[in-house]
């Protein structure tokens, strides 16, 4: 299963740390498992519930938020250099984390829709993934980009590499509302 997921997620081979990468990829084991999915499922999945026939898979959005969000943070390390402090292993395992919970937040209704679960009901993905990659031993400044990358993080104190994330994320979602 690790190696068919850095084929879906190549840009995990640039978390330099291994145990770190080890445990992304294994929180996505774990979300899949757990959501009754297989890997290629995440190509089908929508990215978001919340966009009406959303034009973008959960794949899509989880590549495009990551590789975005390694973009800027190269491009403000290339303008201000040593004045600028980002941490990219934990950039990018936030990048590809920062949804996993909807692994666990969306269900396939018999007809072949998508829907929320009961789990997506209750706890919303920030949540529900941040828990998730708490037991597989992500550490907590990637937890904390997964729990506040979304309207949860309001009024938190956020880390560079949050910032980033949630950024990464808007630019990737808003255009696309209705």
């Amino acid at each position: 299963m690790m190696e068919i997921l850095k084929n879906y997620f190549p840009v995990v081979e640039e978390i330099s740390d291994v145990r770190l990468r080890q445990a992304v990829l294994e929180t996505f084991t774990e979300g899949l498992r757990r959501g009754g999915w297989e890997p290629e499922d995440m190509k089908k999945m929508p990215g978001t519930l919340l966009i009406p026939d959303c034009p973008f898979s959960f794949w899509e959005h989880t590549n495009a938020v990551t590789d975005c969000a390694v973009a800027i943070a190269r491009e403000m390390k290339r303008v201000y250099g040593e004045r600028f402090a980002v941490d990219f292993n934990i950039l990018i395992a936030g990048g590809l984390l920062h949804d996993v919970g909807k692994l666990l937040e969306i269900e396939r209704t018999p007809e072949g829709c998508f829907q929320k679960s009961l789990s997506g009901r209750l706890l919303r993905h920030p949540m529900s993934g941040a828990a998730l990659a708490a037991e597989k031993g992500v550490p907590e400044n990637v937890l904390h980009i997964i729990a506040c990358h979304s309207k949860e993080g309001e009024g938190m104190k956020l880390t560079t590499e949050a910032i980033i994330i949630h950024h990464a994320d808007f630019c990737n979602f808003d255009p696309f509302k209705p």
